[in-house]
This record gives C-alpha cells, sequence and structure tokens, in this order.
C-alpha cells in the first residue's frame, strides 16, 4: 500500500542530483512513497530565470569550491564514490532523451543511477551514444531502441514538455521534489522531507 506520491525532478549535469538519485528509491519504498520520474534540462530555466548560460558553480567560482567540498561530504557519508568530472556541466540532453525514452518501459531509474555513475564516477562522456548504449542494456532496455527513440519528435516533445511542467511548477533547481498536493522541495537535502510530506499530505490526486 503506497502513502503518496512525489514527483523527482533531476538533470544528469547536476552534482546534487547524483546523491538523491541514488538513495530516492530506497528511502521511498520504506516511506511506501511512489517516485514520478522527470527527467529535465536545468540549463533553459537557469537561462530564462537567472540570465544564465553555465552552472552557477562555475559563474561563481568561490560558490563551485564550496559545492565540491560540500558534495565530498555527502558522498562520503552516503558511501558512494565520487571523483571531479573532468568537464563541468557535461551536456546531458542525449541522455535526458534515452531516460525519456525508458519512462514508458520502466527502466529508467537504473538508467538514471548508471549515467550519474558514469558521469560523476567514471568521468565518461555521456553525450556519448557509445556510452550510453551499455548503460541501457544494463538497465533492461534495448540501446538501440532507446538510441534511435530518444532522436524521435515524440520523445524530444516529451522532454520539452517535461522543462514547460518544471517551469509551471515554480522549479529552478535541481534535484527538485513536488509532492502531489503542489509542496515544492528543493536540494538532496531535502528529499527527507518531501518523503515525509508525501506520508501525511496524502490526497486523492494523481499527477499528469
Amino acid at each position: 500500500m503506497t502513502a503518496g506520491a512525489i514527483e523527482f525532478w533531476y538533470e544528469f549535469a547536476s552534482t546534487y542530483s547524483y546523491p538523491a538519485c541514488m538513495r530516492i528509491s530506497r528511502l521511498a519504498e520504506e516511506a511506501g512513497v511512489v517516485i514520478h520520474w522527470r527527467p529535465f534540462l536545468l540549463g533553459p530555466l537557469f537561462h530564462e530565470q537567472q540570465g544564465l548560460n553555465d552552472s552557477p558553480f562555475n559563474v561563481v567560482p568561490v560558490k563551485g569550491e564550496y559545492m565540491w567540498r560540500d558534495l565530498a561530504r555527502i558522498c562520503d557519508q552516503e558511501g558512494l564514490p565520487l571523483n571531479h568530472p573532468s568537464q563541468f556541466p557535461r551536456n546531458s540532453l542525449l541522455a535526458a532523451r534515452v531516460a525519456i525514452a525508458g519512462l514508458d518501459e520502466g527502466w529508467t531509474p537504473s538508467f538514471s543511477r548508471a549515467v550519474y555513475e558514469a558521469n560523476f564516477v567514471a568521468d565518461q562522456d555521456i553525450s556519448d551514444p557509445e556510452v550510453l548504449a551499455p548503460l541501457v542494456a544494463e538497465a533492461g532496455g534495448a540501446p538501440h531502441a532507446a538510441l534511435a527513440a530518444a532522436q524521435s519528435d515524440a520523445v524530444k516533445a516529451r522532454l520539452k514538455d517535461h522543462v514547460a511542467q518544471a517551469r509551471e511548477r515554480g522549479v529552478f533547481g535541481a534535484p527538485s521534489f513536488i509532492t502531489a498536493d503542489g509542496e515544492l522541495f528543493w536540494g538532496n537535502d531535502r528529499l527527507e522531507q518531501a518523503l515525509t510530506w508525501a506520508v501525511n499530505h496524502t490526497t486523492l490526486e494523481e499527477f499528469a
């Protein structure tokens, strides 16, 4: 029996989305909360909302230095490996489209975790189809079909719709969690709070 539901909005180039993605399935299962996975692109929102064409962690170097140290502490606490990527942020467009392609087949969660490990542990280029193909296979999908679907108008439109939904819901960063009653929680450190809220504020609403 489920006690609630949350939308999980995440961006593959987002540093703090890495630990959130690796933790959310276990914590949601323990809480009895259903996850609606929402891969999206944060770049368009950064540009529209803040006039940025780069990560704010690059724009403000002292903030970036703190972020990497903070992320290292978080990953150490969670037992997660972390290697500073040689390129940050990486182009996440293709990975997001592939994740979209897997939503209806159910392999998006496993694929998403593998993409974060490729980016923030193995330092691989997640915009490269040759990097993503084996990750799809390991997650239970068909690599050729998934990569082909990622180039389809339907998947491209669905990703654009995710960005539009994020904008409409007031998302401004990743990871973000939104409960069925519309409550927004931002940041890996708000995951537990979001799950508790979802349990305590269960409604009959269904996410679109």
